[in-house]
């Protein structure tokens, strides 16, 4: 009985271990390239790169105008994949979205789609680490 007990108590800790150890992300400074899509474009929008200090505890790129304030409403990780719902504020209106990245230690590759107003985008974001910040 002693032995089950001990075994069920290792399992669990070790189970609780692998789920708190977070995505497998290298922490530090990242360059990100986004490419945007929206429907009914007659041209295809340039890709926009820029970088970011990532962390544990900061795994949610950002790339929004400075005109726009956006807060994240809900952020949940699973293994390796991070996702997340936010809503934004800017001139042009109230936006609304989603993304999902998942992390390969020193990369990332991941979807972003908002909504504003009547106009849907669907943004694809890459990122590579390229050294710690500073």
């Amino acid at each position: 009985m002693v032995k089950k007990l001990l075994f069920v108590s290792v399992f669990i800790l070790a189970a609780a271990s692998i789920a708190f150890a977070g995505p497998n992300i290298k922490e530090g400074k990242w360059e990100m390239t986004t490419k945007m899509e929206m429907a009914g474009m007659p041209m295809e929008m340039p890709a926009v790169t820029h970088t970011q200090c990532l962390t544990k505890k900061d795994l949610v790129p950002q790339n929004a105008p400075d005109d726009q304030k956006c807060e994240p409403v809900k952020t949940k990780i699973n293994g390796n994949t991070v996702t997340w719902t936010i809503n934004c504020n800017s001139e042009g209106g109230p936006a609304k979205g989603s993304g999902k990245i998942t992390y390969s230690g020193d990369s990332f590759k991941g979807t972003v789609k908002m909504k504003q107003g009547g106009m849907d985008m669907t943004s694809h974001i890459t990122g590579k680490y390229i050294g710690k910040c500073e």
